[in-house]
């Protein structure tokens, strides 16, 4: 299993998000925008749709700084599809049903799969990390700062 550290350059991933369109790191690299990428274990459980939601309500900041959210989870397409609209989640989850990505970025749980966030720069550096698996929103705040220091970093 990967231990990431800020600093480190986030490993190239390619996910179906929960319209079967494929997503990579590379794609974002490509249009010089940096990410937020958080990993959750399970859609409609309380402290994931918190989370979730914090992100929904917080994610024209995140848009404004010029980052993207990107949710990602071992949930199916149909489980997500309904997630995305019964919260209206403005964001793309993309499906990790084989835990693939989150053994490349070294997300790993106990009982129930990891919950971690990753900032990461637009050339693919992760600038930040938050792990947590209770905590569900006080990492958001923290990860927009730091998308709006890249920000003024430009």
């Amino acid at each position: 299993m990967t231990k990431l550290k800020v600093g480190n350059v986030a490993p190239d991933f390619e996910a179906k998000n929960y319209l079967g369109q494929t997503i990579t790191l590379k794609e974002f690299k490509e249009k010089n925008q940096p990410i937020v990428l958080y990993f959750y274990p399970k859609d409609n459980s309380p402290v994931c749709t918190k989370e979730s939601c914090e992100f929904r309500d917080k994610y024209q900041k995140f848009i404004e700084a010029g980052a993207e959210v990107i949710g990602v989870s071992s949930d199916g397409e149909d489980s997500h599809k309904s997630f995305v609209s019964k919260y209206s989640l403005p964001f793309t989850l993309l499906t990790d049903k084989h835990s693939k990505l989150a053994k490349l970025y070294g997300v790993n749980g106990i009982l129930l799969p990891g919950r971690k966030t990753f900032i990461i720069d637009k050339h693919g550096v992760i600038a930040g990390i938050h792990e947590g698996l209770l905590s569900s929103t006080s990492h958001i705040e923290e990860s927009l700062k730091i998308i709006e220091k890249l920000k003024s970093q430009i």
